[in-house]
């Protein structure tokens, strides 16, 4: 993977909530893997359901997307000549590229305008529309102000705990989430909350649909990630190789539910996946990539 040294880091598609102007790069606290919330940071599976289904289930009393941060310090770091070289910036031109993709790719599949959001960098802690989260939620999206939040220190878990040390893996983790935007935008979200609220012994495995759908979106966007470009028309990756590709992969399997309830020495039960196994994930994250169409994308269907 390389990245365009002439691309514009477009620092207004994120908010940057980690302290006084965004603080040393966003590394806090390391996150703790297992124990008391039931499973790997990421993965706690009553939390993501709650966040993806529109919040249900968090703290009522947080029922705005918090206040804004102050992208002073990350514009000043991001417009320097090393730029490429900081973990925030490097992802807020992941974040340019993803929006871009889908700002042409959203109309041309599905007949749809879309919408910009923003990604909220945040440290130990985040108040969101959905309830206040925390860092061991890991990376999340939230319906209710249809923003992306994450704490960049995740990255450590994925790399160090989890396994999955390739560069790669961090805009696929974005395009994950931006993948429930999507989602979102289309009502895929509400139409599966509702569903869940019909049938809610069905939940998981509608989860697990919703899930592997925005692993597709992710692979669709990562097939075409070359052609998007800045405001000013310059591209911002010059190249993405068959090693990145398969880094997405790999970060994909490790987070798989088997792979999980494997690591934390919990027993493998298919019922209770809510994002699916290593071989699902991987799965449609190839399909999205191979055939770089999200109309391709109906896990619902197929």
């Amino acid at each position: 993977m390389e990245l365009n040294e002439n691309a514009r880091i477009d620092t207004s598609q994120v908010d940057d909530r980690r302290g006084s102007g965004g603080g040393g790069g966003g590394l806090g606290i390391p996150i703790p893997i297992g124990g008391g919330r039931g499973g790997l940071v990421g993965l706690v599976v009553a939390v993501v359901l709650a966040l993806v289904g529109g919040g249900y289930g968090l703290n009522s009393a947080f029922n705005d997307g918090g206040e804004a941060g102050d992208n002073t310090a990350l514009e000043q770091r991001c417009a320097a000549e090393n730029a490429l070289e900081q973990l925030d910036c490097r992802n807020t031109l992941y974040v340019n590229s993803i929006q871009a993709y889908w700002r042409t790719a959203l109309p041309q599949a599905f007949g749809e305008q879309y919408r910009p959001t923003r990604t909220v960098f945040f440290s130990q802690a985040v108040s969101t529309a959905c309830g206040q989260a925390d860092s061991g939620v890991g990376p999340f999206y939230c319906p209710a102000d249809s923003q992306v939040y994450i704490d960049l220190t995740f990255y450590r878990v994925l790399a160090d705990q989890l396994g999955a040390a390739g560069e790669f893996a961090q805009p696929y983790v974005l395009a994950h989430e931006y993948g429930h935007h999507i989602q979102n935008l289309l009502g895929t979200n509400e139409q599966v909350r509702r569903q869940q609220q019909r049938d809610p012994g069905n939940a998981n495995a509608l989860s697990v649909r919703l899930e592997l759908q925005a692993d597709c979106y992710a692979g669709a966007w990562a097939k075409n990630a070359t052609g998007t470009a800045d405001d000013t028309g310059q591209r911002i990756f010059t190249s993405i190789t068959e090693q990145d590709i398969r880094q997405a992969i790999d970060a994909a399997e490790k987070i798989g539910d088997d792979a999980i309830a494997e690591r934390a020495n919990r027993p493998v039960n298919p019922d209770e996946f809510s994002h699916g196994s290593s071989a699902q994930r991987r799965e449609w994250f190839t399909r999205g990539y191979d055939t770089g169409d999200p109309q391709q994308c109906n896990t619902f269907t197929s």
